[in-house]
């Protein structure tokens, strides 16, 4: 199931990103949950592409990593791979 695959993908790929930033900030599970309304075990399941987020959750990480919500997403993701 094509379909399936890269959403999975996409998920792993923002997952690793928003991993990346936060450990660049220094940040733990623990304090980033603390500046942001999220559960620090969300963030967990988040950052290993097991949680499909809504915008608000975007939003509460932009908050909580003081970026803006658009550099989550700077990462590469083919677009070939949405093509049937």
């Amino acid at each position: 199931m094509q379909d399936k695959n890269y959403k999975e993908n996409f998920l792993l790929q923002f997952g690793h990103n928003l991993g990346k930033i936060r450990q660049s900030k220094n940040l733990s599970f623990r304090s980033l949950s603390q500046k942001c309304d999220l559960d620090y075990a969300d963030l967990n399941k988040i950052e290993k592409g097991k949680r499909n987020i809504t915008l608000s959750t975007i939003i509460e990480l932009a908050k909580g990593l003081e970026i803006h919500p658009r550099e989550l997403f700077d990462f590469y993701f083919p677009l070939q791979d949405l093509k049937e």
